[in-house]
């Protein structure tokens, strides 16, 4: 410390000598050690007050901003003939294959981070820092070293009260951002027993490579989800997730840290900035411009734009992002919407064809045909396809219409279910609300009423609802829906074709069934590898444990005849003839 300070000084003085003009003698200061450093307080006074001085001025462009279109076109190709039913529900929701054009891209020439802030510390003047210097009288080394302690002393505690300031401040930034995350009505009360149950599975000994009876969890979840956990609780369903299907999806994106992705530039950017205030605008968390909630989110949504080109970003991914982000930390809503997108296969919604939200809306149609079919006849007696009033619904997971309350219970349910749990959903909301929806008798009203109307519904038909889709299964449904949109689209693209050109698609259908066989050949030759290997090992078992029940039969021999030893033993002892004793030795070569 003496050190530092002695050459710090001496520095100083010379720097005020020369700044005087005046020429002295060689101080006793300028033999100290040159290799001495000065504090590093000063750099930090430097930058603080740099910092304190710097202001941040926000600038507004104007330009029109480009929503993207969330409706799926309607258009009906020109029909020459007459179609089923079912060809007519596909015709609606599909539309003719385009090309499809890569995503809008915004000029973004760069993200510049904050310019090295300017010292406001200027060279010294001729007076020098501490006001004019006395030619006519200089302090002594002693009294120069004293003031460098004292102002050492003083350095250091100011530091640490600051570092308290700051900890205490962001204890308190914490506790007031988690109370306005969680800012919203709960629909299912959790009871204290249920919260109890719960804490004791979150609390499990190496809960990530523990497996817990999935029935339990069902049953938890259906009982309530404690708001304070929910955020712990969807990442405890991801990692039961994971240990239930212990071999990933393909689709698999690189492991790149968050953090690193953040320090890259996305051409996004710009699609990102325009949501970011229309996510979630009355929520006290994101209704700030550029605050807190704001930044974190599009910071998740760059990162994720950046992870998944192929996607970028889509409007509707900024609701699923701000849903994640009110239950839990920045990087870890980040790694679930990597988990929902990846794992539970969201992510082909987004793309940019939007071909997967065509065949979500014919599925949606198909179960209006089969479970209401009144309702979906006056429905499609107006022309009212699924796309004008349910893409929203996928798209944002009925986030950017329905209350948080709501949202969250249907998240609980996704981590638990998968992207079955939308199509349980609307159908439940529109089965259940059947009745005022056929009173309206024009488009515009019964648009209106699903789009503004049904969601304000109240919180014992919301509880009816989320009970409801419990107790649904739609699974099977689903694939057989799926499989006859392309069966349908099959045909609608056959009935177009010369011959030539369905001679083409044969073949290419062809080849492509060819490649898919070789790769499940492989599949099944890695398998019977494994399976071989599994009954080496099994049969390797099956011979230990032989010889364990030789070994335990032998052991079991040799017990009966010590304990036939020890009975002739008390014997002997108790004859009054006196007999001769055996040893011990004898006895074993006796038997």
């Amino acid at each position: 410390m003496a050190g530092i300070s002695l050459f710090s000084l001496s520095t100083s003085v010379g720097e005020s000598e020369s700044c005087s003009g005046q020429s002295s003698a060689p101080s006793p200061l300028a033999r100290l050690n040159p290799s001495a450093s000065s504090p590093t307080f000063l750099k930090y006074l430097k930058q603080n007050s740099s910092r304190e001085q710097s202001g941040h001025i926000a600038q507004k462009s104007d330009y029109e901003s480009k929503q993207s279109q969330l409706d799926v076109d309607n258009a009906t190709p020109v029909r020459t003939r007459r179609h089923s039913w079912r060809q007519q529900i596909f015709l609606r929701v599909a539309t003719p294959q385009k090309g499809c054009d890569s995503p809008s891209r915004y000029d973004d020439h760069s993200e510049l981070g904050d310019l090295p802030p300017r010292s406001p510390l200027e060279p010294v003047c001729e007076d020098g820092p501490f006001g004019p210097v006395k030619e006519d009288r200089k302090r002594t080394t002693r009294e120069l070293r004293e003031l460098w302690q004292k102002a050492i002393l003083q350095q250091i505690l100011l530091l640490r009260m600051e570092k308290e300031n700051q900890k205490l401040q962001a204890s308190e930034n914490n506790l007031l951002n988690r109370r306005l995350k969680l800012d919203y009505d709960e629909i299912t009360p959790c009871l204290k027993d249920v919260t109890l149950v719960w804490e004791k599975m979150l609390s499990t000994p190496g809960r990530s490579k523990t497996k817990i009876d999935m029935e339990t969890i069902h049953s938890a979840v259906g009982r309530g989800v404690p708001r304070h956990h929910r955020g712990e609780i969807w990442k405890f369903l991801a990692e039961q997730y994971h240990l239930k299907h212990q071999f990933p999806s393909k689709q698999q994106p690189k492991d790149t840290p968050y953090k690193e992705l953040l320090k890259q530039l996305t051409s996004q950017q710009h699609a990102i900035l325009i949501d970011l205030g229309r996510t979630f605008p009355t929520h006290p968390y994101f209704s700030a411009q550029l605050g807190a909630g704001q930044l974190s989110l599009y910071n998740i949504l760059k990162a994720y734009s950046l992870l998944d080109p192929e996607v970028g970003y889509c409007q509707g991914l900024s609701f699923v992002a701000g849903v994640l982000l009110l239950h839990m930390t920045e990087e870890d809503a980040f790694k679930m919407l990597k988990f929902l997108m990846f794992d539970m296969g969201l992510r082909k919604q987004y793309r940019p064809d939007m071909t997967i939200l065509q065949i979500q809306m014919y599925q949606l149609s198909r179960l209006l045909h089969d479970y209401h079919r009144d309702l979906y006849n006056h429905l499609e007696e107006h022309e009212i396809g699924p796309s004008l009033y349910a893409a929203p619904w996928f798209l944002t997971m009925f986030a950017s219409q329905f209350p948080l309350g709501f949202v969250a219970r249907v998240f609980d349910m996704l981590f638990l279910q998968g992207s079955e749990v939308i199509f349980k959903v609307a159908l439940s909301l529109l089965g259940s609300h059947k009745p005022l929806i056929l009173q309206h008798e024009n488009l515009e009203t019964i648009v209106d009423f699903i789009k503004s109307i049904l969601p304000n519904l109240g919180l014992v038909q919301m509880e009816k609802t989320i009970n409801q889709v419990f107790e649904m299964d739609i699974a099977k449904q689903l694939q057989a829906y799926e499989v006859e949109y392309h069966v349908l689209q099959d045909e609608l693209i056959d009935s177009s074709l010369n011959d030539n050109q369905r001679m083409d698609k044969l073949e290419k259908a062809n080849t492509s069934l060819r490649k898919q066989n070789f790769d499940l050949l492989e599949e099944l030759q890695v398998a019977n590898g494994k399976i071989q290997n599994l009954e080496a090992t099994v049969e390797i078992l099956l011979n230990n444990e032989c010889k364990l029940k030789q070994s335990i039969l032998t052991l079991e021999l040799e017990r009966k005849a010590l304990l036939q030893t020890v009975e002739d033993l008390r014997t002997q002892t108790g004859n009054p003839g006196g007999k001769h004793l055996l040893t011990r030795q004898e006895c074993m070569d006796a038997n």
